[in-house]
């Protein structure tokens, strides 16, 4: 029995701007658009399907009571086939993918559809429910992104660290931001040096679209009688003037902005894996290979940083080296924090988010990691590459890494 696993197609949605034109598209019925054209493009036959397992950060609103079997019975799939959902904050979707393909490996399954969903748009607010009768309501928190309902152990060690200590004090209840300053600080990233890198993500992802180069990885989303089939984040009218003017959002005299920040987005994203008996069995075209998945965990007050060990976990267990990437899709949580990861593996920055990233494109949580195996794919092709590389910084810490390589 072989263990290769290998990507048979996969699709996302276009990358919707907080309330915007998907606002109105429930989180769980874009995951099962994404779901079945996914399979539609794979010729898998729906029976042949083992799982279906999808990345959500959320799963307190629309998205919950295990979107991915609500996607398998949305989308038409058989009832037989089964589906579960996995949270590991921004790298779900590339841990659903990473998951399908040791299950895969395993021999427990031939043919899974891995991906990720988020509508941050739609996530709900919450209220902590009272513990004893009359009481008054709780704490009320936004979903969309961040802490809530923080355990009180953090919160009191974290109230004992002097909030101007530098980034070597392992803080854990901080803001996505503050940890992307904290990064910035630590590997002397400047305000320049960030602004530049937002717009050349915009300035890159508009020039993939006015090529036409997503059209192929991009499903058009039906929003009340009209089609979204674009992207709704690269902004053409970014100069380095207009960013340098924004103030910085998180700390007094910090360099993150909303410039130099991934978007609160919405967007889903789903890939067929499959077996190698699965493709000779089921007569299908193959578009590359999982090689190899990894993960890490670094501070939490340096969770930018996650890529690094994880990448470099990933490269020894292939026995590739960086040299040897065609195609790297990096994140793009911040500017500051990209280009730290870049720096820190020494990454060819020509050869990263070749046509724009995250915080042009967006980043919608449960998504994004799958959307970079879908983007990475296309590159691939497009670009005669052989291997890649999707890697993702994660909240609280974390880092994941997957390679993959062209067939």
């Amino acid at each position: 029995m072989s263990d290769d696993v290998f990507l048979v197609d996969g699709v996302r949605t276009p990358q919707g701007k907080y309330g915007g034109m998907l606002s109105s598209v429930r989180p769980d019925d874009l995951a099962a658009l994404a779901v079945a054209e996914a399979v539609a493009r794979s010729g898998v036959p729906g029976e042949a399907i083992d799982e279906v397992i999808l990345g959500a950060a959320n799963q307190a609103g629309e998205d919950n009571r295990d979107v991915a079997r609500m996607a398998v019975l949305l989308a038409g799939l058989p009832d037989t086939v089964s589906g579960y959902t996995v949270n590991r904050l921004c790298a779900s979707g590339l841990t659903a993918i990473a998951s399908a393909a040791n299950a895969i490996r395993a021999g427990e399954c031939d043919v899974v559809v891995a991906g990720g969903v988020e509508s941050m748009t739609r996530a709900p607010w919450v209220m902590a429910k009272p513990g004893t009768p009359w009481a008054r309501p709780g704490a009320i928190y936004d979903t969309s992104l961040g802490w809530r309902f923080t355990n009180p152990q953090f919160s009191a060690a974290d109230a004992e660290v002097d909030s101007a200590a530098g980034p070597d004090v392992s803080k854990v209840t901080l803001s996505m931001g503050e940890t992307a300053e904290d990064v910035a600080a630590l590997d002397g990233i400047t305000r320049s040096e960030s602004d530049e890198f937002a717009l050349r993500s915009h300035t890159r992802a508009l020039a993939a679209q006015d090529a036409g180069r997503f059209a192929k990885e991009i499903v058009a989303v039906p929003v009340g009688g009209t089609l979204l089939d674009t992207d709704e984040g690269p902004r053409r009218q970014t100069t380095l003037e207009k960013l340098a003017s924004l103030r910085p959002v998180f700390r007094d005299g910090g360099i993150v902005t909303a410039g130099s920040s991934s978007p609160l987005s919405d967007g889903a994203a789903a890939v067929v894996l499959a077996s190698a008996d699965a493709v000779r069995r089921h007569g299908l075209t193959v578009r590359g290979r999982i090689v190899a998945g990894a993960s890490a965990g670094v501070q939490p007050n340096l969770m930018g940083l996650g890529p690094v060990p994880a990448t470099r976990k990933v490269l020894a267990r292939s026995g590739w080296q960086v040299a040897d990437l065609d195609a790297v899709e990096l994140n793009e949580a911040f500017a500051a924090q990209s280009l730290a990861v870049i720096r820190r593996l020494e990454l060819d920055e020509d050869n990263v988010n070749a046509d724009g990233g995250a915080v042009a494109l967006g980043h919608p949580l449960g998504c994004s990691g799958a959307r970079l195996i879908v983007t990475l794919m296309a590159r691939l092709e497009r670009e005669g590459g052989r291997r890649g590389l999707a890697t993702l910084c994660v909240g609280v810490g974390q880092g994941v890494a997957v390679l993959i390589e062209a067939v």
